[in-house]
């Protein structure tokens, strides 16, 4: 099997069947994805429309949002490294996902950096950047989230907010992060104005962040992740620490 054969995936539809018994988990195979997925074609291709799934699985929908998208990153950018990388960053930062179980948070988030990391290197081989790979890291790491999305908390003791992060790629390699509690993005509050999961013309509102960050060039976004990092862990360009 390829390497990015086995980022896909997409005919495993049951991990076992207890986790369907516990959890009620039988995953969408890849025909059923495509056929839902066309049905909004066009915004599958566009790199900066935004998509949440909120039982993400292990991203058989998100993965091939990501393809779609890559590939018109690639259609425009292939023979442009430097425009590559920063529209790809825009297409993993608009992948959302949430999901219960916190196993296919990880390999969710691991099959979407290996589906950039793969095209990145069949186009630019020895030339590719660990900097561009840990911001590609970082953003999936702050936008597949562990979580309940029907508490929209954390499914542990601490019962915590989900907390999300938008990312808008400003002109240039400039990007302005703000951090939002899901809930707070999910209620309808009747504004004029953007909405981080709506820009299809409907009523939307503009929600208050909790945390503000100063711009940030693309490649610099993972300092912001230095100080979340435990003693132990893969460091975000998949280094060992």
């Amino acid at each position: 099997m390829t390497e990015l054969a086995q980022v896909i995936q997409a005919d495993r539809q049951v991990k076992s069947k207890k986790r369907v018994a516990d959890h009620g988990e039988v995953f969408t195979s890849e025909r059923e994805v495509n056929a839902m997925l066309d049905l909004v074609k066009d915004e599958t291709e566009r790199i900066d429309s935004r998509f949440l799934e909120p039982a993400c699985g292990t991203g058989n929908f998100l993965v091939e949002v990501l393809r779609r998208k890559l590939t018109v990153v690639t259609s425009w950018y292939a023979s442009r490294q430097a425009q590559w990388e920063r529209y790809a960053a825009q297409a993993v930062s608009s992948i959302y996902g949430v999901d219960i179980l916190e196993d296919n948070v990880e390999e969710c988030r691991e099959r979407l950096f290996q589906l950039v990391d793969t095209q990145y290197k069949q186009l630019f081989s020895d030339r590719c950047s660990n900097a561009c790979r840990a911001t590609y890291r970082f953003i999936l790491s702050r936008n597949i989230l562990w979580g309940d999305a029907l508490n929209l908390k954390t499914p542990d003791e601490k019962a915590e907010p989900i907390i999300f992060s938008e990312w808008g790629f400003a002109t240039g390699n400039m990007v302005k992060r703000r951090d939002y509690t899901m809930d707070k993005l999910l209620k309808n509050q009747p504004m004029e104005g953007p909405n981080l999961f709506s820009d299809m013309g409907d009523q939307a509102f503009i929600p208050t962040p909790i945390e503000d960050y100063p711009l940030t060039h693309f490649l610099n976004l993972a300092d912001d992740a230095l100080n979340e990092l435990q003693p132990g862990r893969t460091d975000l360009s998949g280094q060992s620490e």
